[in-house]
């Protein structure tokens, strides 16, 4: 997950781009087997697990100082990432993207009713909770905040600006704890290490990335904590008329039962190319579309595409606040 201004161009270049490619609508494909499953127009959107994980593995995943990195502090930020599950996720970015409450205010009523202030201790002194500059981040630095404080410590939020900015901060100790993502981190600090060409290794196995994240967050002096089945990364959605005619709730289902001439796929030009997108479709789950809408990753284009009935499978990022989880 990518922060500020480029979040959503730049979320989709790291766990869907490959090589360039040319853009423009995809002609149909010849071969196509099957009927398909045509659009249906609404403005309900239901989000489709990714249960052959093609996408990378985008969990939320707290990244601690190592010299700060005391058990009762890893008990405390690991107690909200194990609350987080996606539609949890979902409901808290929808109170503050549609309910327009503060991230504060969300964080404290999440609190609240999942028990985040109970069986917490051992805590001392201060530390500093970071959080970028968009809304999920700031509800989960909220979060941390909570269960730190109810742990002992005198925590408070810090709002920062970029991971370039941020994370040299975490390793000093300005910084003691903040809110990330296990693939996009994974490949910051491996790209850190190894050089912009180093060879990925996060993956959609979320425990083979966090262990492939954990000797580089060694290496820079970090810990980090355990991932939450919550995640922030690209994930595909249908909409809620799609999802209830063919019961669909995985990837795996819908490739059973809509694979074919009447599905169009809805996403950023380039996803014809893209290995994460349709061709990655195409490979992990054996998806065959009739035609190609051009929209973008997970913005209003795709998601307009969905709701007008121009588009059966769109583009969408897991933990957009107008999805609703299957």
């Amino acid at each position: 997950m990518i922060v500020l201004a480029s979040t959503v161009a730049c979320a989709f270049a790291l766990t869907a781009c490959g090589k360039s490619g040319s853009s423009g609508t995809a002609a149909p494909p010849t071969g196509v087997t099957g009927a398909g499953c045509a659009p249906v127009a609404s403005d309900q959107l239901v989000l489709l697990t990714d249960d052959k994980n093609l996408q990378n593995s985008d969990n939320i995943i707290a990244i601690v100082n190592k010299t700060a990195s005391t058990p009762a502090l890893l008990a405390a930020v690991d107690k909200v990432g194990a609350s987080l599950d996606q539609p949890k996720l979902l409901a808290l970015n929808k109170a503050v993207d549609v309910d327009r409450k503060t991230p504060q205010v969300a964080a404290q009523e999440y609190a609240a009713a999942n028990s985040l202030t109970t069986g917490l201790s051992g805590g001392s002194g201060k530390v500093v909770v970071g959080a970028a500059g968009f809304a999920e981040s700031q509800v989960l630095a909220e979060l941390y905040r909570i269960a730190l404080s109810s742990a002992g410590f005198g925590a408070s939020v810090l709002q920062s600006t970029n991971r370039e900015v941020y994370e040299p901060a975490v390793e000093k100790g300005e910084i003691t704890v903040f809110p990330e993502y296990a693939a996009t981190l994974t490949e910051f600090l491996n790209q850190k290490a190894n050089g912009k060409s180093a060879a990925a290794l996060a993956s959609g196995d979320i425990t083979a990335t966090v262990s492939a994240l954990k000797p580089l967050a060694d290496k820079y002096g970090l810990v980090a904590g355990a991932a939450a089945k919550a995640s922030d990364q690209n994930a595909f959605a249908v909409t809620k008329p799609v999802a209830d005619k063919y019961q669909l709730k995985t990837l795996s289902d819908f490739a059973a039962k809509c694979s074919g001439s009447a599905t169009i796929l809805a996403g950023p030009a380039e996803c014809p190319q893209r290995p994460f997108c349709q061709p990655g479709l195409e490979k992990t789950y054996r998806i065959q579309f009739g035609n190609f809408f051009p929209g973008d990753a997970g913005g209003p284009q795709t998601k307009t595409a969905l709701k007008t009935g121009k588009a059966t499978l769109g583009l969408v990022f897991s933990s957009d606040s107008s999805l609703t989880a299957a």
